[in-house]
């Protein structure tokens, strides 16, 4: 049966869980070095704060782990904060550059309806969001919201700089899962 790790230090760890368990998919959290051993086959790095995560990763040991085994290959979905830590400057897994807050505060945060290359339209909620400021030449572009990157994806990860957790449409999953099992 398939197992899917998600990252649960801070942030909407919790509604990915959810997805995942609506859908069939096994799931469980990631909190310390110890969770990480279980088996998995893919990782899910949620919305948060991408600071904040990336500090309690490091005090618990999870930084240098969890980059190897996605630059070995892990299927790995980030979303929002997720997103900012695969990029060049964090993680650097992903040939990406993120721009941290680039619609604003709390007060910036919107829904939308945007094309997803293969899906045609799907909800996008952005809270806090970034938006990928550069994307490599392996970098394969999704979705776009105002000629701003939104989605992409190279090789088995998958980012997103809104939280398709939140809004019940189960595609942008699948999409990960089928990555999973590919």
């Amino acid at each position: 049966m398939m197992r899917i790790a998600i990252l649960a230090l801070q942030g909407a760890f919790a509604e990915h869980g959810q997805m995942l368990s609506k859908m069939g998919v096994d799931s469980f959290f990631v909190r310390n070095a110890a969770d990480w051993q279980q088996p998995k086959d893919g990782l899910i790095i949620p919305g948060g704060e991408s600071t904040a995560m990336m500090r309690i990763m490091a005090d618990e040991g999870l930084s240098q782990p969890v980059g190897e085994a996605i630059g070995q290959g892990l299927p790995t979905f980030g979303t929002c904060a997720g997103l900012i830590m695969l990029d060049r400057v964090h993680l650097a897994t992903m040939d990406i550059l993120a721009k941290r807050n680039a619609y604003g505060r709390q007060l910036g945060s919107f829904r939308t309806m945007a094309d997803f290359k293969g899906m045609g339209r799907v909800p996008m909620t952005f809270i806090r969001a970034p938006f990928i400021a550069e994307a490599g030449s392996e970098v394969e572009v999704l979705a776009e919201v105002d000629g701003r990157i939104v989605a992409a994806r190279q090789g088995k990860q998958l980012v997103t700089a809104f939280h398709p957790e939140l809004d019940g449409d189960e595609r942008i999953h699948r999409l990960f899962v089928d990555m999973c099992t590919a």
